[in-house]
């Protein structure tokens, strides 16, 4: 078993890159290479890029990629999926390690890409909360524009073979359950929130959900991406809706995780979430579990539309 660090960032196949860099422009991201065949975007933090788009003949998510503690770990995964360690061709370089995963999504485990230089934005407001005051004789002024995406926080996919999905994660790549769903009976686990195994360190509740898929195909549901804060959530909503753009559940507060989301569709159909101010935990955090079920979904926010479960 090796230990991931993150997710490094999220890959599609879209019929259209044109499309895609202009939804992505307007979500927050930046170009950082495009090429006749994929497009590359990054985030304002410092990893290279954070999301793929390869140019084919039909729209579908391909897979992720994830980063490693080291090389070392590195030549581990490798001899133990038997496959090689190979430079990276891609953009930012380094090396790593590619496999397909139990469900079919193509995997990138990789180390020693480039950074990025971080861009430059504004600093995360202060709050007058009624029994707090930290922000004192100054005032707030939004322009609109969008949110300030900072990084890939975490992929949730729908898998045909759930148990296998969640031994792989596991015993291979050192991920562990921060929050798991059930239904009809508490021993039918049914969805698994994973955090990276990372000890003792703080780490987010989840940086891959495995969700058992319906229909018996296994796909994405959606990639989140971390923004500043609250209001950079919902200015970047507001611009989204300006700019025409497909919106599919939100404001509204996680349940597990807690995060604060707002979701929308790329112009292939694609879920695709900002969210702020999620859960942190570690290997002594205490693992939940529930009972699956729309209220499980949210503490609040508006009412759900059967669109957002397509």
């Amino acid at each position: 078993m090796i230990t991931v660090q993150d997710i490094a960032f999220v890959r599609y196949q879209v019929c259209d890159l044109d499309r895609m860099e202009a939804f992505l422009d307007d979500f927050g991201l930046h170009r950082v290479e495009r090429t006749s065949g994929a497009l590359y975007m990054r985030a304002a933090g410092r990893m290279h890029h954070v999301h793929i788009s390869e140019l084919g003949p039909e729209n579908k998510a391909l897979g992720f990629g994830l980063l490693a503690h080291s090389e070392a770990d590195l030549q581990k995964l490798a001899a133990h999926l038997g496959v090689r360690v190979e430079e990276n061709p891609e953009p930012g370089g380094g090396q790593r390690v590619r496999f397909t995963d139990p469900a079919g999504f193509l995997v990138d485990v990789i180390h020693g890409q480039a950074e990025q230089a971080p861009r430059e934005v504004r600093g995360a407001l202060a709050m007058n909360s009624a029994v707090d005051r930290r922000r004192l004789g100054k005032a707030i002024r939004l322009a609109p524009k969008p949110s300030s995406v900072m990084r890939l926080g975490h992929v949730a996919v729908l898998v045909a073979d759930f148990p296998k999905m969640l031994q792989f994660y596991q015993d291979v790549l050192g991920f562990r359950p921060s929050d798991t769903y059930w239904a009809g009976a508490e021993q039918n686990v049914i969805a698994a929130f994973m955090h990276c195994g990372l000890g003792e360190q703080w780490t987010d509740h989840h940086t891959i959900a495995l969700i058992t898929a319906q229909e018996g195909s296994s796909r994405f549901d959606h990639s989140a991406f971390e923004v500043l804060d609250l209001d950079d959530l919902v200015q970047g909503g507001e611009y989204l809706k300006q700019r025409g753009h497909r919106h599919s559940w939100g404001v509204g507060r996680h349940i597990q995780g807690s995060q604060l989301f707002d979701y929308w569709r790329d112009p292939f159909g694609n879920k695709i979430e900002h969210w702020t101010d999620g859960d942190l935990v570690n290997n002594t955090s205490a693992v939940g579990s529930a009972a699956i079920s729309e209220n499980e979904l949210m503490q609040w926010a508006p009412p759900l539309n059967p669109e957002f479960f397509q």
